[in-house]
C-alpha cells in the first residue's frame, strides 16, 4: 500500500458508514473529528468521489470514528487525563551525583537510549527552572557548576543551552543541537529544586534516585576518654552514618590520601600520623560494626563518596577478618587550635603574609576570594572555577576541603583589580597560586564574576552555649548565654552598657545567623521568662572572634551602670549587609586647597565643619584654608545600606534645607606619620541618596520631599567637592609630610559586612602654599610590607600636583 493507504481506508470506511447506516448527525457538540485530505494525483484519481467529512461526538459511531481516526492521522483525543510535552517526548531525566539531596544534583538527559549532561556554558536560572519542571519540581533555587556533584560520564547532549524560563521543554530551548559539545564532564551543569512538587505530575520524567548506598556524613568518634573533651575532636575513629546508623570503616588499605579527604571534610586542612599500634590493641577489646571497606582516595576529593569504596551486604558474615576499624588524626588550622600547646607551636612556626583571603561572608569559612599580587589585593575570575580551586584556597586558609565553589560574585563584589581567571587547581597544590591560572586583561572579566568559597569547619559547638529569647523570629531576641561547669550549668543575660554593633556581630556568628542588623543595649519590650540573671558585663569585642567568650569581659565580676533586665543586651541578625566603599582614586585625583572667605562658612561652622580655631576668628572678615576633596562611596554589600534612625529621629537642617539621618557618616583627618592628628573633619549625612547605579540597578533613594535615605547595593552616593563640609580645615596646619585619613561609617552605627575597608589613606606633603596628594587607597588594599613602607615614608614621592 501506498503512503496514504491509512488515510483512504479511512475516508473509504467513513463513505461506507455514512451511506448503509443511519448514522444521528444531530447538532455539534464541544468536540469534533474534522478530515481534510489533499491526495496525490494518483489519490485523486483513485476516489474521484472524497470530500472532507465531519463526525460529530454526540453518534456513537461518530466517536468510534473519531478515537480510530486518532490513532491512524495523530488526531486529538478528548482524554481528560494532563496533556503531555511534546517536545520532551522521547526524553528521560533525572539527578545524580553526590553528596546531594533528593531535590538537586547534576542534570542528567536520556536521549536515543543513552544518558548524558549538560555544560555548564551559559547556562542560567531560567534553564534551571525548565529542568526542575520537567523533573516533576515546581522551580529552581539555584544551580551548580564545574561538576559540583561529580564528574559524569557518557555523552554531554546540551552546551550554550539558553532559555527564557517560559518554554515548556528543554527542547524549546536554544542551544549548539544535540550532541555538540566542546566540553568536558569537569563542566557538567546541576541544579538544586524547590522541595515541592508539580500537583499531579504523573509523567515518566521523574528523579532516578541511585539505589546503591551512599555516604552522606563523616565523624571522627574518640576512642578513649568520651567524657568531656574538648571540641573540636581531632583524632578518633572515622564513622559513616548508613540508613541503619553509624558504621565503622575498615583500615585494610587506607592509606594517607584517604585521611586527608576525611581531615578535609571535617573543617582540617591537614592530617598527621596516628599510633595504629594503640588503636589496634584497644580495638581487640570492643565491639565494632563496619560497614564500610575498600576506600580509595586520590586525596584531591572535596567528599568521602567521590572515593572508590565498597559497601558490605546486609548478608556479609565476615566483616573486616584480621583487620581493625580505620583511624584518623587531624591538624586543625590556626582559628580552631584547642589547646594553649596547639596554638604556640603553630605560632612558632616562621609564617609569611598570606595572599589569600576572604571578604564579604556572612559565616566564618565563607567568602569572595582575594589574592596579593604585587602588594596589591584583588579578586579572581569564576571562569573554570571548581571544588579542587575552592579546596586549595580553604586549605590554605586553614580550614578543610571546600564545600561550595561559588560563581557570579554570589559574595558581593570586589573593586579594584581582578588578578587571576580560569585556574586550574588539581587539589593537590599548596596554595592557589600555584595552580595554572591565566593572566587576565580588563576585556575578560568583570567584578559580577568574582569567586567565592564556603569551606568545611570543624565541628566546635559554639551555638549551643548562646540562644535568643523573645524576639519576633528566630534571628531577634534578648541574647543569653550558657556558664558554669558540668552540673552547674545555668543561663543568663548580658549586660548592655557598650553593647553596639561589633559585639552583636559576634553574637549572630556564634549563632549561625550571619549578621548583626542591630545591636541593642535595651530589651525590656522582649520578654525573658524566667531568665533575669546577668552573667557577663563589659563586654568588648573587634568583631572578628568566633564567639562572646573570646571578647574581653569583666570575668565574674559583674558591673553594670544600668541594672536589671530592662538594660540587657539583644540583637537583631541577618543572613545579607552592606559593605561600603570609598573611590579612592576619586579623592586623589580632585584634591585642591581654596581659601574661602568667612561670611561664605556660617552654614558650614553651625555644622561643625571648622577647626576649633574658627571661633575666636575675626567673623565675618579673614578666610579659612581648606583641603577639598570630592568623595564617592560605592555599596558592594548584599544589602542596602539604610541609617539607623528611623525617620522620626532625623533632624531638620534649616541652613542647607535638609535632614541628617546620621550624625556622623564620615570622619577626614590629617594625621602625622606617627598617628598624631592634626586637623579634622566630619560630615554628617546630609543626605544619603543614590547618585548613580550599575547599569542593571535602578536607584531607590532620593532624598528630596521627605524622600528615603540609603545606598542600594550596586549604587553609590556621590559628595562633590564643591559642597559645604566636603573638605578639612587645615588653616593651623604647619608645612610637613601627612597622612589623609577618610573613614566611613566611623563609629560602627551601622552593620556592614565588612568594616576593614571603611578607611582609606593618602599620602600627601604640604608646603604652606601647596599640596601634593598621592598613594590613595583603601585601608586594607595593600599588603602589610606596603603599609608599613607608606607609613613610614608618607609624602615622599609625588605623582600629583595641586
Amino acid at each position: 500500500m501506498g503512503p496514504f493507504s491509512h488515510t483512504v481506508s479511512v475516508s473509504v470506511l467513513i463513505q461506507y458508514l455514512s451511506s448503509n447506516h443511519d448514522l444521528s448527525l444531530g447538532p455539534r457538540t464541544d468536540f469534533i473529528c474534522d478530515f481534510s485530505y489533499t491526495l496525490s494525483l494518483w489519490g485523486t484519481q483513485a476516489f474521484p468521489a472524497m470530500r472532507p467529512v465531519s463526525i460529530w461526538q454526540r453518534s456513537p459511531w461518530g466517536l468510534l470514528l473519531c478515537l480510530l481516526c486518532s490513532s491512524c492521522l495523530g488526531s486529538p483525543s478528548p482524554s481528560t487525563a494532563p496533556e503531555k510535552r511534546a517536545g520532551s517526548q522521547g526524553l528521560r531525566f533525572r539527578l545524580a551525583g553526590f553528596p546531594r539531596k533528593p531535590f538537586e544534583g547534576r542534570v542528567e538527559i536520556q536521549r536515543a537510549g543513552e544518558w548524558g549532561t549538560i555544560c555548564d556554558d551559559d547556562f542560567t536560572l531560567q534553564a534551571a527552572h525548565i529542568l526542575c519542571r520537567e523533573l516533576g519540581f515546581t522551580e529552581a533555587t539555584g544551580w551548580t557548576h564545574s561538576a559540583k556533584y561529580g564528574p559524569g560520564t557518557g555523552r554531554i547532549w546540551l552546551d550554550n543551552l539558553s532559555c527564557s524560563g517560559t518554554e515548556q521543554s528543554v527542547t524549546e530551548c536554544a542551544s549548539r543541537g544535540w550532541g555538540n559539545s566542546d566540553c568536558t564532564h569537569d563542566e557538567d551543569a546541576g541544579v538544586i529544586c524547590k522541595d515541592q512538587r508539580l500537583p499531579g505530575f504523573s509523567d515518566s520524567n521523574v528523579i532516578e534516585v541511585e539505589q546503591h548506598l551512599q555516604v552522606e556524613e563523616v565523624r571522627l568518634r574518640p576512642a578513649v576518654g568520651r567524657g568531656r573533651r574538648p571540641l573540636p575532636v581531632t583524632e578518633g575513629l572515622v564513622e559513616v552514618r548508613l540508613p541503619d546508623g553509624w558504621s565503622q570503616v575498615c583500615d585494610k588499605g587506607w592509606s594517607a590520601h584517604n585521611s586527608h579527604v576525611v581531615c578535609g571534610m571535617l573543617g582540617f586542612p591537614s592530617e598527621k600520623r596516628v599510633n595504629t599500634a594503640f588503636y589496634r590493641l584497644l580495638a581487640q577489646r570492643q565491639q565494632h560494626s563496619f560497614g564500610l571497606h575498600g576506600v580509595a582516595c586520590v586525596g584531591t576529593e572535596a567528599h568521602l563518596s567521590l572515593c572508590s569504596l565498597e559497601f558490605y551486604r546486609a548478608n556479609d558474615t565476615t566483616r573486616c577478618p584480621g583487620g581493625a576499624p580505620a583511624v584518623v588524626s587531624c591538624v586543625p588550622g590556626p582559628l580552631y587550635a584547642a589547646s594553649g600547646g596547639q596554638r604556640k607551636q603553630q605560632q612558632s612556626k616562621p609564617q609569611g603574609e598570606t595572599r589569600v583571603r576572604l571578604k564579604g561572608g556572612a559565616h566564618p569559612g565563607e567568602g569572595r576570594v582575594e589574592v596579593l599580587k604585587a602588594s596589591t589585593w584583588g579578586t579572581v575570575c569564576d571562569r573554570k572555577w571548581d571544588l579542587q580551586a575552592a579546596s586549595v584556597v580553604c586549605r590554605e586558609l586553614g580550614f578543610g576541603s571546600a564545600r561550595e565553589a561559588l560563581s557570579g560574585a554570589r559574595m558581593g563584589q570586589g573593586m579594584g583589580a581582578i588578578h587571576l581567571s580560569e585556574v586550574r587547581c588539581s587539589g593537590q597544590e599548596p596554595s592557589l597560586w600555584k595552580c595554572p591560572h591565566k593572566n587576565i586583561t580588563a576585556e575578560d572579566c568583570s567584578h559580577s564574576q568574582d569567586a567565592g568559597v564556603r569551606c568545611n569547619l570543624p565541628y566546635t559547638g559554639v551555638e549551643t552555649k548562646i540562644r535568643l529569647s523573645g524576639g519576633r523570629s528566630r534571628h531577634e531576641g534578648r541574647v543569653e548565654v550558657q556558664i558554669g561547669g558540668p552540673g552547674s550549668l545555668r543561663w543568663g543575660l548580658i549586660c548592655g552598657d557598650d553593647w553596639g554593633t561589633l559585639e552583636a556581630m559576634v553574637a549572630c556568628r556564634q549563632l549561625g545567623l550571619g549578621y548583626a542588623s542591630h545591636g541593642l543595649q535595651e530589651t525590656w519590650y522582649w520578654d525573658s521568662g524566667n531568665v533575669t540573671e546577668v552573667v557577663m558585663s563589659g563586654v568588648r569585642c573587634t568583631g572578628s572572634e568566633l564567639s562572646l567568650d573570646q571578647c574581653a569581659h569583666h570575668g565574674t565580676h559583674i558591673a553594670c551602670k544600668r541594672p536589671g533586665t530592662r538594660f540587657t543586651a539583644g540583637v537583631i541578625c541577618s543572613e545579607t549587609a552592606s559593605d561600603l566603599l570609598l573611590h579612592s582614586a576619586l579623592v586623589q585625583e580632585t584634591a585642591y586647597i581654596e581659601d574661602r572667605p568667612l561670611h561664605m562658612l556660617y552654614c558650614a561652622a553651625e555644622e561643625n565643619c571648622l577647626a576649633r580655631s574658627a571661633r575666636s576668628a575675626n567673623w565675618p572678615y579673614g578666610h579659612r584654608r581648606l583641603l577639598r576633596f570630592s568623595s564617592q562611596i560605592h555599596n558592594l554589600g548584599r544589602a542596602d545600606f539604610r541609617p539607623k534612625a528611623g525617620r522620626h529621629s532625623w533632624v531638620w537642617h534649616e541652613c542647607h534645607g535638609h535632614y541628617h539621618s546620621m550624625d556622623i557618616f564620615t570622619h577626614y583627618d590629617i594625621l602625622t606619620p606617627n598617628g598624631t592628628k592634626v586637623a579634622e573633619g566630619h560630615k554628617a549625612s546630609f543626605c544619603l541618596e543614590d547618585t548613580e547605579c550599575q547599569e542593571d540597578v535602578s536607584k531607590r533613594y532620593e532624598c528630596a520631599n521627605f524622600g528615603e535615605q540609603g545606598i542600594t547595593v550596586g549604587c553609590w552616593d556621590l559628595y562633590r567637592h564643591d559642597i559645604d563640609c566636603q573638605w578639612i580645615d587645615i588653616t593651623d596646619v604647619k608645612p610637613g609630610n601627612y597622612i589623609l585619613q577618610v573613614v566611613i561609617n566611623p563609629n560602627y552605627e551601622v552593620a556592614e559586612s565588612d568594616f576593614t575597608n571603611n578607611a582609606m589613606k593618602c599620602n600627601c606633603k604640604y608646603d604652606g602654599h601647596r599640596i601634593w596628594v598621592h598613594n590613595c587607597h583603601i585601608g586594607d588594599a595593600f599588603s602589610e610590607e606596603a603599609n608599613r613602607r607608606f607609613e613610614r615614608y608618607p609624602g615622599q614621592t609625588s605623582n600629583q600636583i595641586i
